[in-house]
């Protein structure tokens, strides 16, 4: 992977599901180009470990405590980077769930509930806190980590395809409502990512993707440049869309070539 360089000095961001994973190589990337990272995670003892991983080698990351589907904790993580910095520049909705996976005669009704409160409900709640104190600095910009299973259902995930359909859709609204006023919105559909979510893909073995071998996967540092890659003016002319990095196209754009 050749990276591209990458200037977010004096940035605010706040990473949500930040503390494996995606969540976690993004946090890093973002300190890494500059910004002043708020990793927060439902656990703060989960946050802490990958703000202190971070702050070994540069001292430009915060933990912050984040149930992302309790508006009342994510506004408080918002308020935490305003009152710390003054400003927020960059949201980045991470934090998502697709377990139990099942056929729909066999979802749990509290479970498949849950798994949309975290990856729509819980993007929702961050885009409210956050849009008041971007505007009021003239824009910011507001990343969702999406999926192609938006636009394909797959067999056992209706509850993660209708999330992410939903959060799609909430990112082009964002854009339409805000886009003329300094928000920049962008949702990023990497592709299958390396981590923990997929030992229960393949667990369930229910549709093709159970089946994918160790090879199919990008690892989570892909999906993490693709991200710091968003968060310039390079990929303005993605505003209102869901960025891929599946196609050769989209992989040179944000060097991972």
């Amino acid at each position: 992977m050749t990276r591209k360089a990458i200037d977010l000095d004096g940035a605010v961001a706040l990473v949500t599901g930040a503390n494996r994973g995606i969540g976690a190589a993004i946090a890093r990337r973002l300190a890494e180009a500059g910004a002043q990272v708020h990793v927060s995670a439902r656990r703060i003892e989960a946050a802490q470990q990958v703000a202190d991983q971070i702050n070994a080698q540069n001292p430009a990351a915060f933990a912050a405590q984040c149930d992302v589907t309790e508006f009342s904790q994510v506004r408080a993580a918002v308020e935490g980077c305003l009152a710390r910095h003054g400003r927020i520049d960059i949201l980045v909705n991470n934090a998502g769930s697709m377990e139990p996976i099942a056929r729909l005669s066999d979802s749990d009704p509290v479970a498949w509930r849950a798994t949309v409160e975290t990856n729509l409900i819980g993007a929702y709640h961050g885009v409210r806190a956050v849009l008041q104190p971007m505007l009021e600095a003239g824009g910011g910009t507001i990343i969702a980590l999406n999926s192609g299973a938006a636009n394909a259902p797959m067999e056992g995930w209706s509850h993660y395809c209708a999330a992410k359909a939903g959060l799609s859709m909430l990112t082009r609204q964002i854009h339409k409502e805000y886009g003329g006023q300094g928000i920049r919105s962008l949702g990023l559909s990497p592709g299958p990512v390396a981590g923990a979510m997929q030992a229960a893909i393949r667990a369930s073995g229910i549709n093709p993707v159970s089946r994918l071998t160790d090879a199919d996967y990008i690892p989570a540092e892909w999906a993490a440049e693709a991200v710091a890659w968003l968060c310039t003016t390079d990929a303005d002319r993605f505003l209102g869309t869901d960025f891929t990095i599946k196609t050769a196209e989209g992989r040179e754009l944000v060097g991972l070539t």
